[in-house]
């Protein structure tokens, strides 16, 4: 699959270079990380909220785990992890949970942990379970760049 068709065309709009980087197949943030020899602290992972009736993206490394209690405290109450059948609809010319941590192109609000923000290049998904994109830290700051930010996440 490589990249999804939706990200291709919104990083071409955006006139954002990117390297491509093959990787075996693997179904986790963290594993992708592990077989692309890179640190986990630079693989932006992205999960879907459902949040007051719509959905949103929490980007955060693939070395952290969420903090929903966090995010609700700052977000508010009405937030939760959107379900598989949701993820599958609004990504559907993604690998299933191979979501890109790239809202906008999808229509998506966004949140930006900030340990994210402190690395210097950032891998996302591409779409599938066998591509990641390397991006540096300014290219990925201009996909995010309407994104909020907060700390709601904690290393594992």
């Amino acid at each position: 699959m490589s990249v999804s068709p939706t990200l291709r065309r919104y990083l071409a709009a955006q006139n954002i270079p990117y390297d491509e980087i093959p990787h075996e197949l693997t179904l986790t943030s963290s594993r992708t990380a592990e077989a692309c020899h890179v640190s986990g602290d630079c693989v932006a992972k992205a999960i879907v909220l459902r949040r007051d009736g719509g959905y949103m993206l929490a980007v955060l490394p693939a070395s952290h785990h969420l903090k929903i209690s966090d995010l609700r405290a700052k977000l508010g109450s009405d937030i939760d992890m959107a379900n598989e059948h949701e993820v599958n609809r609004l990504f559907a010319d993604c690998a299933h949970g191979a979501v890109p941590a790239v809202g906008a192109c999808y229509g998506l609000d966004v949140i930006v942990d900030d340990s994210i923000q402190t690395q210097p290049e950032i891998y996302i998904e591409a779409g599938d379970h066998e591509t990641l994109l390397h991006l540096s830290h300014a290219q990925f700051a201009r996909l995010d760049a309407n994104a909020l930010h907060g700390h709601f996440s904690a290393h594992d």
